[in-house]
């Protein structure tokens, strides 16, 4: 008879208890203190339970996750050993937070005799990423006794709830932490141990109430061979979870209640929802409305509605002020234009909010009523043609001459941020998926683009919880291992160089299909079209904001074993993202950064301009 090391013994019913709830994932990186859950985690990843991702930087390993998880909303646990590796979560953590990703992070810790002692690698992990997540919860150090695998399996049910928003709908990270006490490596047993729970054997519970023999054995002793637990480690019958969730969206009837009010003159606008194909959603109402849209270059829906070039015509004042809308609802978290800012402050307008969860973005608190997401359900027959014809018509004329004026413009700019960013998701496939990342190529592709010239069900995310360029890589590499069809990053030099280390993917590990496409500026471009730009305060500019780093991106991929390629024209984009080469390939564009403020500029006058010329069109209209 064999006796099973407690730590093991709880690391694999855990990792057991995940694959039952739906984990496909899980995000590892390696230590010494984790490494029952590593053991565990590879059993499962060998019986072919789940897929096993191997990251020796665990802020990378963070934003992995977060990538995985953002389109599949599916948790993805991270697992790490103790000390600063929990702390290089963080980041991942908070935009996961602000962004409603769910993640389960699964730091290993040392047993309490070893915390405030000076133990090597120890530190307070308890509550570490404080309100940033949804739950925490610490388990006690794991021993031999009976009553613990109900513990285990029910807490691992509980966090995986309130990772997916059960009941709650909200969404976000939620951190399990793990204290070990050594023995941390397997004998024989306890890989009998891991092997059983992970379906490939069986796990003897030791009967205490058994009879001994006049030899001093117990009737019906179980084999020396067996891996021997005070009780059974087994979880529920034909593979069923211990605990039976059900998400808030898993109803099928929409529930009554108040609806969105019919206002003709409304204007959409739409950012960044935690869920991509819930913009789909909003575009649908839109659509039975009339009402025109403005969107930010996020989501996966049918973008005809979408008005070309994003917030731009927001920024032809006068022209707004003869076609404002009576309301403005928003759905999502706009954070790209100081003109959609603008317009919400303006005391003419009403402001209403779709939140799909139990907060909502209004940071200049103007928002007067807010709508749960089921009103979008029940609203579309009471909101059915009920725009202003006039006023919705002006706004699509408007945009048509923006596209008109704006998308010649753009494609002439080349190379430019505004040229390289429109041109790649306005020719990539049908299907595609494709991350954004923060600062300038944000902007420039909300600007840049007309969202009608994009390919059907191309779904666009962005790290917009927080807007950083931390971990941009990794979640992009996440976001290709989860999709299932082309994938596209696309971001600034600093986001690129920032989490190159998203790069190390090692040789046994799962690698994406993915084209990262980088606009380097040779530094911080988006400070060169706000105020730091400005020329008066061009004597510290280049040193404190353009921050050039004059890398060598070729080297950097070269290092990494990536393939890498330098784009020379707009052509020759085009034909890279139309037909993308398979694996893990990076493609830079060169752009001036001195001349991306006079671009930004030009575009602002041309739309002006065009929207003037709409404003005639408009005339003619009511004068038929």
């Amino acid at each position: 008879m064999v006796s099973v090391n407690p730590s093991t013994a709880m690391a694999s019913v855990i990792i057991d208890e995940l694959v039952r709830l739906g984990v496909k994932d899980v995000v590892l990186s390696p230590g010494s203190r984790s490494a029952p859950l590593a053991y565990a985690v590879a059993a499962a990843d060998k019986a072919g339970r789940l897929r096993l991702h191997v990251r020796v930087d665990e802020r990378s390993a963070g934003f992995l996750a977060l990538g995985l998880a953002k389109i599949s909303r599916n948790p993805v646990p991270v697992i790490t050993t103790s000390g600063t590796a929990v702390a290089n979560l963080h980041p991942s953590v908070l935009e996961a937070h602000h962004a409603q990703v769910p993640l389960i992070i699964m730091s290993a810790d040392r047993p309490a005799e070893l915390r405030d002692t000076g133990a090597n690698q120890t530190t307070d992990q308890v509550k570490i990423f404080g309100s940033a997540t949804r739950w925490f919860h610490e388990f006690a150090t794991p021993s031999e006794r009976a009553g613990q695998n109900t513990v285990w399996r029910s807490v691992v049910g509980r966090a995986f709830a309130h990772a997916t928003g059960v009941p709650t709908g909200d969404v976000g990270p939620v951190h399990l932490n793990l204290p070990f006490r050594e023995p941390l490596t397997p004998d024989v047993a306890d890989l009998a141990m891991a092997g059983a729970v992970a379906g490939a054997g069986a796990i003897v519970a030791r009967d205490t109430s058994a009879t001994s023999d006049e030899d001093g054995r117990a009737d019906d002793a179980p084999s020396t061979t067996a891996p021997v637990w005070p009780e059974s480690l087994e979880g529920r019958d034909r593979g069923r979870p211990w605990m039976q969730l059900r998400a808030p969206a898993s109803t099928v009837t929409v529930a009554p209640g108040p609806g969105i009010a019919p206002v003709p003159r409304t204007l959409v606008l739409l950012g960044d929802l935690p869920d991509p194909k819930l913009a789909a959603e909003v575009a649908e109402l839109a659509d039975a409305a009339g009402w025109p849209v403005i969107a930010e270059p996020f989501g996966d829906y049918h973008r005809g509605r979408a008005m070309p070039h994003g917030s731009l015509i927001l920024a032809a004042h006068d022209w707004l002020d003869e076609h404002l809308p009576e309301r403005v609802l928003v759905a999502g978290r706009m954070t790209l234009s100081r003109d959609v800012a603008k317009l919400l402050r303006h005391p003419e307008v009403t402001v209403e909010v779709i939140t799909a969860s139990t907060s909502w973005a209004d940071p200049s608190h103007v928002v007067q009523r807010v709508h749960e997401w089921a009103a979008i359900a029940r609203s579309h027959e009471l909101v059915a043609a009920c725009a202003d014809r006039r006023w919705s018509s002006s706004w699509r004329i408007a945009g048509q001459r923006l596209a008109q004026r704006i998308g010649p413009l753009v494609a002439r700019s080349w190379p430019s941020g505004l040229a390289a960013t429109s041109t790649l998701v306005q020719h990539v496939p049908a299907g595609s998926a494709l991350l954004i990342g923060s600062s300038n190529t944000a902007r420039d592709l909300d600007l840049g683009r007309n969202p009608q010239r994009i390919a059907r069900q191309v779904c666009s995310v962005a790290n917009r919880g927080l807007s950083g360029i931390d971990g941009v890589v990794s979640t992009a590499v996440g976001i290709a291992l989860s999709h299932d069809g082309p994938s596209f990053a696309l971001m600034g030099d600093l986001t690129f160089l920032h989490d190159s280390n998203g790069l190390l993917i090692g040789p046994g590990e799962p690698r994406p299909d993915l084209t990262i496409v980088v606009i380097n500026d040779d530094g911080g471009g988006i400070f060169g079209t706000l105020e730091q730009g400005r020329s008066e305060l061009a004597e510290h500019f280049e040193r404190v904001f353009g921050t050039p780093t004059n890398a060598d991106l070729a080297l950097v991929c070269e290092a990494r074993g990536v393939g890498y390629s330098l784009i020379g024209s707009r052509d020759e984009l085009i034909e890279r993202v139309s037909d993308p080469a398979p694996g893990l390939n990076v493609i830079e564009v060169r752009i001036e950064r001195h001349l991306e403020r006079q671009a930004r500029h030009d575009l602002f006058a041309a739309a002006i301009d065009a929207v003037a010329d709409a404003g005639e069109m408009d005339a003619r209209y009511e004068r038929r």
